[in-house]
């Protein structure tokens, strides 16, 4: 089963952060940085770049993303993943519609308080201390996290 690779965008201002309250699988009901796959001949930073704007309306140059690590995910189902990972910090202003679900400002303190994915918690501390990463995250075919090995 080949890997589905993904370009994801965590929005900063502050110590908020915009997430995705998501409409659909994977992930459904959950909070998530917003983003997608990566299109036939694009780089992951102009997915992030091109994702951003889709789903939120904001601009952000490709050049402007900041590169936060990596993802990879595996099951034994189709959930299998290798996700960039990206900041953006933007001016706060009211969350814009998605089609996708909703957008929220979430405070850094409060993100424990939201369902947000097995991961996500390791990877929003690491971009809270600045740090780079790559995360390895198996999963049994309930799609339940059975282990999360940081590489870097």
């Amino acid at each position: 089963m080949s890997k589905k690779i993904a370009a994801m965008i965590i929005l900063r201002s502050g110590s908020r952060y915009l997430l995705l309250r998501r409409n659909n699988e994977p992930n459904r009901g959950k909070y998530v940085p917003v983003g997608g796959k990566l299109e036939p001949h694009e780089t992951p930073r102009a997915a992030a770049s091109r994702e951003l704007k889709e789903e939120t309306g904001f601009s952000v140059a490709p050049e402007e993303l900041i590169f936060c690590g990596m993802l990879t995910e595996s099951s034994p189902t189709k959930y299998n993943w290798i996700c960039y990972v990206y900041l953006a910090d933007i001016e706060f202003q009211p969350p814009p519609f998605c089609d996708e679900g909703t957008l929220e400002w979430i405070d850094h303190d409060h993100l424990p308080t939201v369902p947000t994915p097995p991961t996500d918690a390791a990877i929003y501390e690491c971009v809270r201390r600045g740090e780079q990463f790559v995360f390895d995250a198996e999963y049994d075919a309930e799609l339940r996290m059975i282990a999360m090995r940081r590489e870097i």
